[in-house]
């Protein structure tokens, strides 16, 4: 088997070695979250709306912080992700916060073998798609864990931004999702000096691939929206425009750097 058929056990090596950088960075936030901070943006707030007593499944949730801000607004959320070590930490962030939060550890694409449950709500947010290769199969996942009329809220880095190399000085990949990216990387978003080195595998999801596989499996889109900017500091030559807001120095606004969908399960 190659590299790139197993990426799976390749991501989930370089996710296990980046948690505990995170949960010690500053771009996280961890003693803010302990203290009660909220740790969901603008971006994804508008669109979930009121979630009290909804029942919330979090796709792809890292280790939980999101996932227990939804708890935190009165959802009833499950959160999943495919590191063991970042489920570990999630869970025992749901204790040291005193919340209900529940967590399995999973491929999402293997979600069906683990859970048995219907949910109002799916969300998942910011660098997910690009570490799957098929999103047709991820949109099905996402279609059999609605509830009839259920609710789809998901926000992630717009497909433009993935095509510029690491500097934002030049197009280097393709808009197109065609063969899987394999890179060597050195540190991590959240902590640029973290003294980690892995190989990553991911594809790039045009906006078109992305907005199709949930048409064909039974989504209705209600809202899309594109932003020119990233709620979170985590690419090279960035610029603060306004608090929590970041663009890319040598671009300006000239290009979008987030998407979100709202979607609604109609069959």
């Amino acid at each position: 088997m190659n590299q790139e058929e197993n990426y799976i056990e390749t991501n989930k090596k370089a996710w296990n070695s980046k948690v505990q950088h995170h949960l010690e960075s500053s771009f996280y936030d961890l003693p803010g979250f302990l203290d009660g901070k909220n740790s969901l943006k603008e971006i994804e707030l508008q669109l979930l709306g009121n979630i009290k007593d909804k029942s919330v499944l979090h796709l792809q949730c890292h280790f939980g912080q999101d996932t227990i801000s939804l708890s935190r607004l009165g959802a009833n959320a499950t959160g999943v992700d495919f590191s063991d070590i970042a489920i570990k930490e999630a869970k025992k962030l749901a204790i040291e916060t005193n919340s209900a939060t529940k967590f399995i550890c999973c491929d999402v694409y293997d979600l069906p073998n683990h859970l048995n449950e219907k949910f109002d709500i799916i969300f998942t947010s910011y660098g997910t798609i690009g570490w799957l290769p098929d999103l047709d199969k991820w949109a099905k996942i996402i279609s059999n864990f609605l509830k009839p009329n259920g609710k789809f809220v998901f926000v992630e880095f717009h497909p433009v931004v993935w095509m510029f190399d690491d500097d934002f000085s030049k197009i280097e990949y393709n808009y197109f999702n065609t063969d899987a990216i394999v890179e060597k990387t050195e540190g991590s978003y959240a902590d640029k000096n973290a003294t980690i080195s892995n190989t990553n595998i991911t594809w790039n999801h045009s906006l078109s691939e992305v907005i199709n596989s949930l048409i064909n499996n039974g989504l209705n889109i209600l809202k899309f929206e594109e932003y020119n900017y990233s709620p979170y500091n985590c690419f090279n030559n960035t610029l603060e425009i306004e608090p929590g807001k970041f663009i890319i120095k040598n671009i300006g606004d000239k290009i979008p750097m987030t998407f979100a969908i709202h979607a609604i399960k109609t069959n």
